[in-house]
């Protein structure tokens, strides 16, 4: 059953990309996951898409943010086991590199960018909450690439004390957004997105945006599942035919053009009963 808006965990990726919109929050959770400091950030665009190619897979982008240095942060919420995790991190490194080349940047310009991804699942099961990833030489691993470019995963699931306290308890919260869970955090880094959570929530336009994209996902859904009833009774009606023989392509043209489900259910009992093609062809005009 869907939730609601106000029902909502901050694991939840609209509300996660929403809260990650204040400017103030997002560069005080980027100094907390990086322990760095940053005079501020620039919201490049809020789930900033990118489609390179009409033919490529777009990816639509939770947080994508930049600094004084112009420095990229992508931010990510992550919830579902994905075993295509670190291929997914390739991809979107490359998606964000290629959209700076594409706006005339020269490749030697590459901004120094931070890929992160919060999960709610430990994908390598070591008990971490945050893996660092960069190019190392396999050869001499004191020998850095230095291509400016890192991945880090954090996640939910992590057992040791391998990060601030604070760090701890945002991602205790992220599963439990909840007022209960605020009361016993000590850091001031849950209180603040906690307050914006609940800014979010009781936000009006925030809710209607909410419910239009929830509705349209469920017409996607609905969409679909006709979509692929569909394609099942034309694989039917095709079946039946080929033990005719080679099912004429002007045929296998007209079949895969009708989109009335009754009208394909129909074809379905008059292509079990046809003795050839010109018998099946008359009865369905």
């Amino acid at each position: 059953m869907d939730k609601t808006l106000k029902e909502l965990n901050l694991e939840d990726d609209f509300l996660f990309a929403k809260v990650m919109s204040d400017k103030e929050i997002c560069k005080e959770l980027l100094e907390k996951i990086l322990e760095i400091e940053i005079e501020k950030v620039e919201l490049v665009e809020e789930q900033k898409t990118i489609d390179l190619l009409l033919e490529s897979k777009g990816i639509r982008l939770d947080v994508y943010v930049k600094d004084e240095n112009n420095t990229i942060y992508n931010v990510e919420m992550q919830r579902g086991k994905h075993k295509n995790l670190p291929k997914r991190l390739r991809y979107y490194q490359g998606s964000i590199d290629l959209d700076l080349i594409s706006k005339g940047e020269d490749y030697r310009k590459l901004a120094k960018s931070y890929i992160i991804f919060i999960c709610t699942f430990d994908l390598f099961n070591k008990g971490r909450h945050k893996y660092t990833f960069q190019n190392v030489c396999l050869e001499d691993s004191d020998i850095i690439l230095n291509d400016q470019a890192q991945k880090i995963l954090l996640n939910t699931k992590g057992i040791m004390k391998d990060l601030s306290y604070e760090l701890l308890e945002f991602l205790d919260y992220i599963e439990d957004s909840t007022e209960d869970r605020v009361k016993h955090a000590k850091g001031n880094l849950v209180k603040n997105i906690h307050k914006r959570v609940n800014e979010v929530k009781n936000d009006i336009s925030v809710e209607v945006e909410f419910m239009t994209l929830l509705e349209r996902d469920r017409e996607k859904i609905e969409e679909g599942k006709i979509e692929g009833k569909m394609e099942g009774l034309k694989e039917t009606i095709l079946d039946n035919l080929k033990e005719l023989g080679n099912v004429p392509q002007n045929l296998v043209e007209c079949i895969n053009e009708q989109n009335s489900i009754d009208i394909l259910k129909r074809w379905i009992k008059i292509a079990i009963i046809s003795k050839d093609f010109d018998e099946f062809q008359e009865k369905i005009k």
